[in-house]
């Protein structure tokens, strides 16, 4: 199965879905499947970057064993963000009246079939 195919499916099956982007260490785009302008996804994605080397920081001073995901809502809506390996990122954009852990269990799907095409 593709990347693109992975996207699709995730993208097409979280009701409310934005969209969901295959990201590199550096933030830059692999590969995007959205209901947006892709520089929108591109842009948050971007970011992520920040979110997770925050996370990591934690991680390192804390026992808490290795981030593989997590989940930011704001008012407009969901964020996840999740560790593929250590190379490679998922992000997926929802909008809030999604239900985060319908999103979420979908999502660690993709993460899986994602790390066997990796």
């Amino acid at each position: 199965m593709s990347f693109e195919i992975i996207l699709k499916d995730l993208v097409n099956r979280v009701p409310q879905s934005i969209g969901a982007i295959l990201v590199d260490w550096e933030g830059e785009a692999v590969m995007e499947y959205c209901h947006c302008d892709p520089y929108d996804i591109r842009f948050i994605a971007a970011h992520k970057g920040i979110i997770l080397a925050r996370l990591k920081e934690m991680q390192s001073t804390a026992d808490i064993g290795e981030v593989e995901d997590v989940v930011v809502t704001s008012s407009k809506g969901h964020l996840i963000v999740g560790c593929i390996d250590q190379y490679y990122s998922l992000v997926m954009n929802i909008e809030h009246g999604c239900p985060a852990a319908l999103a979420l269990y979908h999502f660690r799907q993709a993460i899986t079939e994602l790390k066997r095409e990796i």
